[in-house]
């Protein structure tokens, strides 16, 4: 590996991609690297779940209109990397009417599109919906297939001068002078960069590239567990109308059905336990609201860990920790060339990627605009073209391994 870049991007999650993609559109040099293959860590281990903001309207209403904004915005540039499936809120007997009235006043106040289904309607909708559903209403809600997602901003950021390196772990991160002055790759580079620029897109790790460069984050990471089931037919995603709690989401993934999912603090976003409880609660909780899937065969099951930001850290389960995201600068800790962007959620990974953009470029004295909102990925409506480009950054991840290896295989 030769040359140093302008920007060194760590962490080729859906974030650190967009982050690529959108600087090297800009004219930046850019290198995008991962210790493992792309995707590998938080993105491509989600239920895969392309929110409307239908789930934060209530308690988030900004945090709501940037996901229906992005919402609209992949379904116009991401083409086979998102899946338009709609969406169910649905409210069983023994919840709460005036929660359901609250979430579907505050959808409409946000701007997000609605439609009131009585409990009959909904399973007209749905076959082998629960006949415990008293009612639902509709939300634009999709799927994210996001080994196809990052794969795509990887080739893009690559078409527009960019680097991405797989299987290259940051050993080590040298300061001098109140900057980033080496950046030590080990794996198939093991080579020293020296960037002008170091942007650390490395979600739930983001502590540790912090440290290694003496400066703090403060991460709050909860894992929560995801199990693909054989189903097909479903449509719609499914939403419980309820407070968020274990086992309140149904994603539909082409002959599978993803369930999910638990949160529980951890302290090592690598090292952390797998309870057959987060399976069991989340199977019997999905399975109130769609019965057959309890006894429908399992294909696999995985944990993900979510990159929240809390440095003042809140609530026991952390489920009350903001899903917004946050761009740091650490120039007030001596450190003046580095941002670290962190929380948010795969939805808007895009308007993550353009604020980071926008800090750098500031930093960097670099005058242009972004342009990945209206730029369409690579392959948008080629899925074989896509599948392709998963393979070459490291293969498809777990939440979409059905679907993309499927394809490959084809």
């Amino acid at each position: 590996m030769s040359g140093d870049p302008t920007v060194l991007v760590i962490g080729g999650g859906a974030t650190g991609a967009g982050v690529a993609r959108d600087l090297a559109l800009r004219g930046v040099d850019v290198t995008l690297v991962d210790r493992g293959g792309l995707g590998s860590g938080t993105s491509g281990r989600s239920h895969g779940l392309l929110h409307s903001g239908a789930r934060y309207a209530e308690a988030d209403a900004p945090g709501a209109e940037e996901c229906l904004r992005e919402n609209r915005t992949l379904r116009e540039i991401a083409g086979a990397c998102v899946r338009e499936t709609g969406g169910l809120f649905v409210r069983l007997s023994g919840d709460d009417p005036d929660y359901f009235e609250e979430k579907i006043d505050a959808c409409e106040e946000v701007g997000i599109e609605t439609e009131r289904l009585d409990g009959d309607a909904a399973r007209a909708v749905v076959p082998g919906l629960s006949e415990d559903v008293a009612e639902a209403f509709r939300v634009p809600d999709g799927v994210i297939y996001p080994s196809r997602l990052v794969a795509a901003n990887a080739a893009d950021a690559e078409r527009h001068g960019a680097a991405v390196r797989i299987d290259a772990p940051v050993e080590a991160i040298e300061t001098d002078d109140g900057a980033v002055s080496g950046v030590r790759l080990g794996g198939d580079v093991d080579a020293t960069l020296e960037p002008d620029h170091v942007v650390n897109a490395t979600g739930a790790w983001a502590d540790r590239i912090a440290e290694m460069a003496g400066v703090e984050v403060g991460m709050a990471p909860s894992r929560g567990v995801m199990i693909s089931v054989e189903y097909d037919g479903l449509d719609p995603v499914l939403n419980r109308c309820r407070d968020p709690d274990d086992g309140d989401i149904v994603v539909p993934h082409e002959g599978e059905a993803v369930l999910g999912t638990t949160s529980v603090p951890v302290d090592d976003p690598d090292e952390y336990e797998r309870a057959d409880w987060e399976v069991e609660r989340s199977v019997e909780e999905c399975a109130a609201m769609l019965p057959a899937v309890a006894d429908a065969p399992t294909v696999r099951t995985w944990w993900g860990v979510r990159p929240l930001y809390a440095p003042d850290e809140a609530g026991s389960d952390r489920r009350g920790i903001s899903r917004g995201f946050s761009v740091i600068d650490h120039a007030d800790e001596g450190v003046a060339n580095l941002h670290t962007v962190v929380g948010g959620k795969l939805t808007t990974y895009r308007e993550m990627a353009e604020a980071t953009s926008d800090l750098v470029c500031e930093r960097l004295g670099v005058d242009a605009d972004c342009e990945t909102a209206t730029e369409r990925l690579p392959g948008a409506d080629d899925p074989d073209r896509l599948d392709d480009l998963v393979a070459r950054y490291g293969g498809a991840n777990p939440t979409d391994a059905g679907v993309v290896d499927a394809a490959a295989d084809d």
